[in-house]
């Protein structure tokens, strides 16, 4: 790698888990043997190219950490690159929708070293071309469609190796209240920061804000500008431009697409993240810095889903006017509906009582609804999460359509998918405050499980004493099984 000065600086990242990574990178090589090939050979092979990217990578790291203001004019060959490729590849999910080529994960690795080598060759000669995204939809919580592009394996694998290399450079670079997407960045994390914000700063008012059609509306000359300003590689640039005009197939038809990067994309996550983090991020950040008169400012950013606190109303509305016309210069826009701001924290229940007002308002975010509360210990204030109503309606709707359609199956089948389902929902829901929501989910689907059971047409009855055993043995126990965010964040930091 070269930096500004033309000499050579070798540099390069720790791999680390890159952005809609669902499991981490070592993890993801566990039961993949390929069906050609031996198998402890491409095993060996797999691990000492992984070696050989985690020190490529690290020492990108080291030069963006060093070198804050430092151009990338050298990253291609760290993509177009066998031993990248095949980490890219193994990090995919093997059961994914193959995109307009149908070519699948167990297809493309029946010869996977011949066709990575020629990959790589044609990304070095800049003779890879990027295929049209399949466009596929699926139903919103408010009966609108969610448009979705599922690109085909090859550039999912170029873009994961693309991502692993570019979260080398701007990892480092990231604000710490951005949240979505990041490697070692869960959506709990997300969570506890906004919690520890509202508890241990002088917040009294919240702006629960979302960007109307986010994604679909970014702007690509501002994107590109944007990257530009770290990545100085003219064929990595190119590279990100062959995946913004390929285009989407959407019922055999090719349509251009001159905004927006596709979601479900491996790389539109990324994208996304750098794309905010010079519109909103370092906007946002020197804003509070500049305006601490007007009291304390926090923020929490998860994609295009953030929350900021605020110690004045004051301020709250002056920056909230503010950043829709900054918004309006790049192209975005703030969601009428789903943006508000609300009075909440410590004295908004007393506040409101005195002017002859109702409870304070509430805000849903990542799933859970966001309560001024107390404790019962003591009665001082505390925030109350709980998983929010349309959330957990939306899915013990969906619970009771599958059971429909498996009901004729094993019970001991039934019993095992819908245990994954409790305890998936139990893991991501089962904070402190949330015990009773989490138990009436169980519940819930033990009534619907109860029925679907009674309308097998079998002669014999299921009884719900036969019915509290299959429960007991089937679906796992509600209970919290995570600490208080301040007591979590507090080993963390």
């Amino acid at each position: 790698m070269m930096n500004e000065q033309g000499k050579s600086d070798g540099a390069v990242v720790p791999a680390k888990s890159p952005n809609k990574a669902g499991q981490p990178v070592a993890e993801g090589m566990e039961g993949s043997a390929l069906a050609k090939g031996n198998s402890s050979e491409q095993n060996t092979r797999r691990i000492q190219g992984r070696e050989r990217v985690q020190n490529a990578l690290g020492r990108v790291r080291s030069v963006a950490v060093r070198e804050r203001k430092l151009k990338f004019t050298s990253l291609m060959h760290h993509i177009a690159n066998v031993d990248t490729l095949r980490e890219a590849y193994f990090s995919l999910k093997r059961d994914a929708a193959s995109g307009v080529d149908g070519m699948t994960w167990k297809q493309y690795g029946e010869d996977l070293e011949a066709c990575l080598a020629d990959l790589a060759e044609r990304l070095k000669r800049g003779a890879y071309r990027a295929k049209p995204v399949k466009r596929t939809y699926i139903p919103k919580a408010d009966g609108k469609q969610r448009p979705l592009g599922v690109p085909v394996l090859e550039d999912e694998i170029v873009q994961y190796a693309c991502v692993m290399v570019l979260n080398a450079v701007y990892e480092t670079a990231f604000l710490g209240f951005s949240y979505g997407y990041r490697p070692g960045r869960s959506q709990h994390k997300c969570l506890d920061a906004l919690y520890v914000g509202m508890l241990t700063k002088k917040v009294n008012w919240i702006v629960d804000a979302d960007i109307r059609g986010f994604f679909d509306t970014i702007d690509h000359g501002w994107l590109v500008k944007f990257i530009e300003h770290r990545i100085g590689d003219p064929r990595v640039v190119r590279l990100i431009r062959k995946w913004l005009k390929a285009g989407v197939m959407e019922q055999g038809r090719w349509k251009a697409v001159d905004e927006g990067t596709p979601q479900g994309g491996v790389i539109s996550p990324l994208l996304s993240n750098i794309f905010l983090h010079y519109v909103f991020d370092l906007w946002i950040n020197h804003w509070r810095k500049t305006q601490s008169v007007s009291g304390d400012v926090i923020v929490v950013r998860w994609a295009d889903d953030f929350v900021m606190g605020f110690q004045n109303r004051a301020a709250a509305e002056r920056c909230l006017a503010e950043l829709k016309k900054r918004f309006e210069k790049f192209g975005l826009a703030l969601h009428p509906e789903k943006t508000r701001l609300i009075e909440f924290g410590p004295y908004a229940a007393a506040n409101r009582i005195r002017r002859g007002q109702d409870r304070p308002e509430t805000f849903d975010f990542l799933g859970f609804t966001h309560i001024c509360g107390t404790k019962r210990s003591n009665g001082m204030y505390t925030v109350v999460r709980r998983t929010a109503k349309k959330r957990m309606s939306r899915k013990l709707q969906e619970v009771k359509a599958e059971l429909s359609r498996r009901r004729h199956e094993p019970i001991s089948q039934q019993g095992k998918w819908l245990g994954s389902v409790v305890g998936g929902f139990v893991r991501y829901h089962g904070v402190p405050t949330n015990a009773k929501r989490i138990r009436n989910f169980r519940f819930q689907i033990g009534c619907y499980w109860h029925h679907a059971l009674r309308m097998r047409g079998s002669r014999k009855r299921v009884g719900w004493k036969r019915m509290y055993r299959l429960i007991d043995r089937w679906l796992p126990p509600a209970t919290v099984c995570h600490p208080y965010p301040l007591r979590r964040m507090g080993v963390i930091t």
